[in-house]
């Protein structure tokens, strides 16, 4: 009976092993954009 909660633990740990591996992948495949920093022009009205 002990054997068979150990490869529960066993299948348990390697399914959150593997989907955290997928998640951080797909984080590090994201690509990030950012936006442009403004102009000049457009920071002297604000002042």
């Amino acid at each position: 009976m002990i054997l068979f909660w150990i490869i529960v633990g066993i299948l348990i740990t390697g399914a959150v092993l593997a989907i955290s591996l997928v998640t951080t992948s797909k984080a590090y495949d994201y690509k990030h954009e950012v936006d442009p920093l403004p102009s000049r022009e457009e920071e002297q009205p604000h002042q």
